[in-house]
């Protein structure tokens, strides 16, 4: 069993129900961003399922330099802001860099950290050093066990308010594969689990300049994880995943997402039986 994780009043891990960490890969607007986290909230409340949002202030690792990013941190945090107060739903983003570490602390209920810095030691002990929760994304190029190297870094520190985000591992070029044997490994280190349901179905770069994705496979990964055993779900979600500025094709329509999460739920109490 995992221990315990409270994030402004969400609790994730030990024997609580799935977390649902979700929308749109980067804050497109504060119209968008505020409507989608609105209509999450209710969906979630309506599974009986803990919601937090997420939205990236901004992508710094785009395949091209003509990749859309995002409004930046000034801005998008304060789009996060006025979510997080109007909606009184918990929010989470993106770090990349130790400078970045106060001004969005003061702002998200959780800092998030990205697979491709999973192995920065300054940026997760800095992090670590705020009190605050920190979900860090496990490198694509890293393998389950692994990540007790990230957690005695982070809890070098005293602070355990931590949770280990699976996105799956790079398999070939511009592909990524799943291995569902890696989420009892992690979680037997007592830490809280979330399987990253969208990125794992990304096709980095497959499309020249832009990552292509799957998002047709969401679903049945999504069944896969809740039926092996997870503390929640990561998942990307778009009203109109076509018209996405950032990781479109491998993004969850917003409507899709009522059906999706009765299955995962469904599946939860059975094997929680």
């Amino acid at each position: 069993m995992t221990r315990e994780i409270i994030i402004a009043g969400v609790k994730i891990g030990k024997n609580n129900p799935p977390l649902i960490m979700a929308g749109p890969c980067v804050i497109e607007s504060a119209d968008l961003a505020f409507r989608t986290a609105q209509e999450l909230k209710a969906i979630c409340d309506a599974a009986g399922l803990p919601f937090i949002f997420k939205s990236s202030y901004d992508k710094a690792n785009r395949t091209s330099i003509k990749s859309f990013r995002g409004p930046g941190m000034e801005k998008g945090l304060r789009v996060l802001a006025d979510i997080k107060s109007k909606l009184n739903i918990p929010v989470i983003s993106d770090i990349h860099s130790r400078e970045e570490i106060k001004p969005a602390s003061e702002v998200l209920d959780a800092l998030q950290i990205p697979a491709f810095l999973s192995r920065q030691t300054d940026l997760i002990i800095e992090a670590a050093r705020t009190g605050k929760p920190v979900n860090i994304k496990k490198g694509q190029f890293l393998a389950p066990w692994d990540v007790k190297n990230i957690i005695e870094k982070f809890t070098s520190t005293g602070n355990h308010n931590l949770f280990i985000t699976e996105r799956g591992a790079s398999f070939g070029y511009n592909n990524l594969v799943v291995d569902f044997r890696g989420f009892p490994i992690m979680r037997s280190f007592g830490y809280p689990v979330i399987f990253d349901v969208t990125h794992s179905l990304q096709l980095p770069g497959g499309q020249g300049s832009s990552s292509g994705g799957q998002r047709e496979f969401a679903e049945p990964l999504a069944r896969a994880a809740a039926a092996v055993g997870v503390d929640g779900l990561f998942m990307e979600v778009h009203p109109e995943p076509e018209k996405a500025l950032c990781d479109g094709p491998n993004m969850i329509r917003l409507d899709d997402m009522p059906r999706l999460l009765k299955t995962v739920k469904d599946i939860h109490n059975l094997v929680s039986k």
